[in-house]
């Protein structure tokens, strides 16, 4: 008897996985178009992180004061550089602490 998610093919006796359901002639999948998604910076058209802009900055740090990833913040890798710039700028400013 065949297990669970697989069933017996009649033609050739082997067993096949039928986890896709329904037969499937050609494996082709159809992908879905990648979303653009632009850093915050980029979308804006900024060309300069200001490091007097601090709520821009602090929504760019962690409560303990440490930067976001690119990962997770969102930006791209030049305005990360421009944001970690801008950061450490305004931390020597004394205008964002330097840890909490």
């Amino acid at each position: 008897m065949a297990e669970y998610g697989e069933r017996r093919d009649d033609r050739r006796g082997e067993r096949r996985d039928d986890r896709r359901g329904g037969d499937r002639s050609d494996n082709t999948r159809k992908l879905a178009a990648p979303q653009q998604t632009q850093c915050r910076f980029c979308r804006r058209r900024e060309e300069y992180v200001d490091y007097k802009d601090i709520e821009t900055l602090q929504k760019l740090l962690t409560h303990r004061g440490k930067i976001y990833s690119r990962k997770r913040s969102g930006n791209c890798a030049g305005c990360q550089r421009k944001v970690k710039n801008a950061i450490k700028r305004a931390r020597f400013m004394a205008l964002l602490p330097f840890c909490a």
